[in-house]
């Protein structure tokens, strides 16, 4: 197994190893062309947990799949650690692919093969011996966390283990990028995060960059340090998770951040006001301040927590006052007390 390095909170992150420019693709259907992805630039740097978030149909796996050339894009370059995959052959591509280990989100495992089986397969296709692939493969169960299923079948294991096997299955090869599709997507909710911590673990001590494919923005506060919002097959943002979480730019952003409250009512009409606490201010008496000083009651409309990165956050959203004046005097206390707060739309 390789040496145990210091992985990336994005602070760290190394030089681009995935650099995509102008990517485009289009496919044909019975009613003529469609575009899946038009005008993709990105950077992901070696080392760190880079995320891309989109709805369904966004373009997210046909984005990921271009990443290792299972898809060719009609337009555009994808260059790996500095190679352009569009020059090299099928043999050099290939080996760039053992570059890029992928996991999914159906695990898709050999179920006439054991654990240990599943996991040695790529290691007996890139030729190495039945007894070195056995050593390797019993070394990632342990890292993984299941070696005492070694000589068990997929059938026999839960889907969160399943997982796992794909995970040390995708790392056999010593990869330097580890692609993610949706691997969560099938989990429940505790099975998931230590589905990501152990992501999370994976690229701390070996140092592998991960590309996490995602339409939960939950999955990208938990491990990503930089994130892509993929929609109607273009980026509509990227930035810092901590960014774009704080200070959304764009409605897609907004929508994976600021999700809608279907349990509240429609107040036509009111202003209402977004608060983003970070970890210094998540518990000072902001609110109660305000409403001491103000003598106002404040209707709070939505509210809820978050770990980003290691760090506390909070929004909360407020129904501001008719009275245009005292409005408006509320935002400028808030802002003073160096919180982000922006009135938003279309809440209510």
């Amino acid at each position: 197994m390789r040496e145990e390095k210091s992985g990336s909170d994005g602070m760290d992150a190394g030089n681009p190893i995935i650099r995509i420019e102008g990517l485009s693709k289009t496919f044909k259907g019975a009613n003529g062309e469609f575009s899946a992805l038009e005008d993709i630039n990105l950077e992901i740097r070696e080392g760190e947990i880079f995320g891309i978030i989109g709805m369904s149909g966004a373009g997210k796996s046909t984005l990921v799949r271009c990443m290792n050339f299972l898809e060719r894009p009609t337009r555009g370059t994808v260059y790996f650690n500095g190679e352009d995959l569009s020059h090299l052959t099928k043999k050099e591509l290939y080996k760039i692919r053992q570059s890029m280990g992928m996991i999914f989100q159906q695990f898709n495992l050999l179920m006439q093969r054991t654990v240990v089986g599943n996991v040695c397969f790529p290691l007996e296709i890139a030729g190495v011996d039945k007894k070195t692939a056995r050593e390797r493969a019993e070394e990632l169960l342990a890292l993984v966390g299941i070696s005492e299923k070694a000589d068990s079948y997929p059938s026999q294991l839960s889907s969160g283990q399943r997982q796992r096997v794909a995970i040390a299955r995708a790392l056999a090869t010593n990869p330097k990028v580890l692609l993610c599709d949706e691997a969560t997507s099938a989990l429940d909710p505790a099975t998931t995060r230590g589905v990501l911590m152990l992501l999370k673990d994976i690229n701390k001590r070996l140092g592998i960059t991960v590309v996490v494919i995602t339409h939960e923005m939950r999955v990208i506060e938990e491990i990503c340090s930089r994130v892509a919002i993929l929609d109607s097959s273009r980026i509509a943002e990227a930035g810092s998770v901590e960014e774009i979480f704080t200070r959304p730019k764009t409605a897609a952003a907004k929508r994976l951040v600021f999700p809608e409250d279907p349990s509240m009512g429609k107040l036509s009409g009111t202003r209402c006001c977004r608060i983003v606490f970070n970890g210094n201010s998540s518990f000072e008496p902001v609110i109660a301040g305000m409403v001491l000083d103000f003598r106002q009651v404040i209707n709070i409309l939505f509210a809820d927590t978050k770990n980003i990165d290691g760090k506390a956050f909070g929004q909360i959203v407020i129904q501001l006052p008719d009275n245009e004046l005292l409005a408006d005097r509320m935002m400028e206390y808030l802002r003073s007390k160096n919180l982000v707060a922006e009135e938003v739309e279309g809440y209510v």
